[in-house]
Parts: C-alpha cells; sequence; structure tokens
C-alpha cells in the first residue's frame, strides 16, 4: 500500500472521530475540522511518493507493514485541525506532523570548544 493512502486514511480516521463528536453546541467546529481534516486527507493522497514531506515520516519511522502510525506528539494537532480557527493548509498540517515524528535536533559542538557540563 502506498504510503500517502496510509497517512490519507490515518487522517480520514480522525475526521470520522471529529463527525461521531458532532452536536447542537459546538457551533460547528467540530464539522469545520473534519472537512479540513478530509482536505488533508485527500490532499496526502494525491502526493508522490518521493515527496519531501513522506521521505521525512518514512526516515521518522511512522510506517509500519500496512500502517501510518501518527505520533503521539503529532495526535493534538491533528485532533484540533481547525477545530478553533481555519488557519493551515493540508501542507502545512503534514509538516507538522513530520516536525513532531522527528528526533529533536541537537546543535553541534564548535570545534575547540569545551563541552557543556550541567
Amino acid at each position: 500500500m502506498r504510503k500517502t493512502f496510509m497517512i490519507a486514511e490515518c487522517l480520514r480516521r480522525y475526521a470520522w472521530w471529529r463527525l461521531n463528536r458532532s452536536d447542537d453546541h459546538d457551533e460547528g467546529r467540530n464539522a469545520r475540522s473534519a472537512v479540513a481534516l478530509l482536505n488533508a486527507a485527500a490532499y496526502a493522497a494525491e502526493l508522490p511518493e518521493d515527496a519531501p514531506v513522506i521521505d521525512r515520516l518514512h526516515a521518522a519511522g511512522t510506517f509500519t507493514d500496512k500502517e501510518f502510525r501518527l505520533p503521539l506528539p503529532a495526535e493534538r494537532i491533528v485532533r484540533f485541525w481547525h477545530y478553533e480557527e481555519s488557519s493551515g493548509t493540508p501542507d502545512d498540517l503534514l509538516e507538522a506532523i513530520a516536525a513532531m515524528a522527528e528526533p529533536p535536533k541537537i546543535p553541534a559542538q564548535r570545534d575547540g570548544e569545551q563541552p557543556l557540563h550541567r
């Protein structure tokens, strides 16, 4: 299965979760979030397999044989995507997920300097 389809399927699951949570008192926030997630899923499904964001997610180990595993730090971003306000593109969402999946970057030491001690 294509990695882009795996990402799309993951985002669709969160969209359905949002739709199932909608009620008369949420002022359309759940529906807005669900539509944005479905839009992001469609965008992800159309990406080429060699897109840089797909390579970043693959390098971060987010894919199993048949499933895309949303990193825990990124789950909150996905769950609340467009919930309060409608800002950000599908590409912004995928970039945010990739950034949360990657290990933190540690600055390299400069030549000739002593390492930091705590």
